[in-house]
């Protein structure tokens, strides 16, 4: 009988990257997370021994819980969290299995510094089109869903950044920013770890947006005119993220399951 407390590793590869994704709590001990200290998208590492003091950061939201084998640990912290009324789950098989089954995961070697609440923080210049939408998509969904995205005058990104301790992106001279022909957004799957066929697909039409070459692939000119569109709707960059955010959850619902979906208006017959 299937459990009624585990998520599998096919459900869960199945919400990762989507808006409606649980909240993934990684509570590998020290030495396993240390054998392997890269993280399934979008996770928070927690002391399992602190569940009770941790545990009201997660009302309201659906968790999936991962230990390295799916045992003590995860079923332990997820019952924990059921009785604190948080809907909770633990990854059957755990880490290992999600590993062995080539599901995406996050390298750290690469992830900024948190700041006192948990949070990684980010600086970049104002007036977002494509490319400094793109990426705060990326982290929000697939590194840290409680990412702070600063919008800043582009003269003042780099002091921005070191007041404010956080990570410059797109502009000039920075790690994170355009390599050759390809834009940040490469660039973070890249680092990241993130290689997927859906996020390849969509980095392409990102890439073709942002770099104006537009014959690259049929979807970039109109991919374009949207967020051209969206920067005309708002003056205030974080209202033009937040709608952004469904632009960019749509075109990766499409690269991961309809690009080769066509669709043609119902033709009742010639006419008589």
């Amino acid at each position: 009988m299937p459990s009624t407390t585990a998520i599998t590793v096919s459900q869960l590869s199945r919400l990762i990257g989507l808006p409606g994704a649980p909240a993934i709590v990684d509570v590998r001990v020290d030495d396993d997370y240390n054998a392997d200290p890269r993280l399934l998208p979008a996770s928070s590492r927690r002391d399992f021994k602190t569940v009770p003091a941790w545990a009201a950061d997660f009302a309201g939201s659906r968790v999936a819980v991962v230990c390295q084998k799916g045992q003590k640990l995860s079923q332990g912290v997820a019952a924990w969290l059921r009785h604190e009324g948080i809907a909770a789950e633990s990854l059957e098989g755990g880490f290992e299995a999600w590993r062995d089954a080539k599901g995406l995961l996050v390298r750290t070697d690469k992830m900024p510094p948190r700041d006192d609440k948990g949070r990684t923080v980010w600086v970049t210049r104002a007036r977002p089109k494509v490319d400094r939408i793109a990426c705060p998509w990326l982290i929000r969904r697939f590194i840290d869903p409680s990412a702070v995205f600063l919008f800043v005058e582009a003269a003042e990104v780099t002091a921005a950044a070191d007041r404010f301790q956080a990570v410059p992106f797109d502009i000039d001279n920075v790690f994170w920013s355009h390599r050759g022909e390809r834009c940040t957004f490469d660039t973070m799957i890249e680092e990241f770890g993130l290689e997927s066929e859906p996020l390849d697909r969509l980095a392409m039409i990102v890439r073709a947006a942002d770099t104006a070459s537009l014959d690259l692939v049929p979807q970039a000119a109109g991919f374009l005119a949207a967020s051209l569109g969206l920067s005309r709707m708002f003056r205030d960059d974080l209202e033009q993220l937040q709608a952004g955010m469904l632009l960019y959850d749509a075109f990766f619902r499409w690269c991961r399951d309809a690009a080769e979906e066509t669709h043609n208006w119902p033709s009742a017959g010639k006419p008589s």
